[in-house]
């Protein structure tokens, strides 16, 4: 079996499948396996694939045709240009995500410009709230070469994940890891510059009709935001504001729709909604908002 074989048939078995971008994913599953650039492909469509090769290519389709998703398969995702391993314990991050990433370390790096030359600068500080793979924190360390990153997450299985990502990234000793559900597990007296997140906010009855992908290989507690999905917007706007510095700032992502709504919960709480940010499909997608 050639390159080109093996891309066709494996394109038409996912198309069964339905899986999305069918040509797509079985090139870059074949890219992975042949340790080549996916483009490369194009310059080895006569290949003659050893009976091994073809073995465990089949192996790596008929996962994909499952609907287990390709990061998991491949072991990692691309995030902000840096290589993050993900697997079951860990949301796979998302293109939107990196907006949010990005907003946060304009706006670290911004506060770094300002104070330049200022000693207060050694206690710029950012706090990833509900970190999972970590992507956020070690692309704010990344990007802010003066912050000082704190990441908290429920699960030990997914701080691990994160703790292994940042030693393997640029910054990660920076970044400094707290297990707990909530800000009291952080130590006291702590003020952060910046509160980022991107917290579960699928309402739990929704989350069987998300995509195999998703509902199946995502762990749960990364997606459900209780009834209305609304849950960790309510705990942070109660609680972030005694943890964040004068002049700070807290960034979230949410869902679909629900923009109006993690808008008042935090105005009841006597946060100023500064912006509403649109993602790359021009959908409401991040609240920036400060103290009043």
């Amino acid at each position: 079996m050639t390159v080109l074989e093996a891309i066709q048939r494996s394109s038409e078995f996912l198309t069964k499948k339905a899986v999305d971008s069918p040509r797509l994913q079985t090139e870059l599953l074949l890219a992975h396996l042949l340790k080549l650039p996916r483009m490369q492909l194009y310059l080895n469509f006569e290949r003659v694939l050893t009976e091994e090769e073809v073995n465990w290519f089949r192996e790596l389709i008929k996962r994909r045709g499952q609907r287990e998703p390709l990061q998991h398969i491949v072991g990692s995702t691309s995030f902000c240009g840096l290589e993050i391993a993900v697997n079951r314990y860990v949301l796979v991050p998302r293109p939107e995500t990196e907006l949010l990433a990005e907003r946060g370390w304009q706006f670290l790096n911004q506060i770094s410009k300002n104070h330049s030359g200022s000693a207060s600068l050694a206690s710029l500080s950012a706090l990833d709230f509900g970190t999972g793979s970590g992507c956020l924190a070690i692309a704010l360390a990344e990007k802010c070469p003066r912050a000082q990153l704190y990441a908290i997450d429920s699960s030990e299985r997914a701080l691990e994940v994160a703790r292994q990502n940042a030693l393997r990234s640029p910054g990660g000793e920076r970044i400094s890891f707290f297990l707990g559900q909530s800000l009291q597990a952080l130590p006291l007296g702590n003020l952060f510059d910046l509160i980022i997140s991107n917290p579960p906010y699928i309402p739990t009855a929704e989350i069987g009709t998300l995509q195999p992908e998703v509902r199946d290989f995502d762990p749960r507690q990364a997606l459900d935001g209780g009834a209305d999905g609304l849950d960790f917007y309510r705990r942070l706007a109660t609680g972030g504001g005694e943890r964040l510095s004068a002049s700070g700032k807290i960034m979230l992502e949410f869902g679909d729709g629900q923009s109006n709504s993690v808008a008042n919960i935090f105005e009841s709480e006597n946060w100023v909604v500064e912006e509403i940010v649109e993602d790359y499909t021009h959908r409401p997608r991040i609240l920036i908002a400060g103290r009043s």
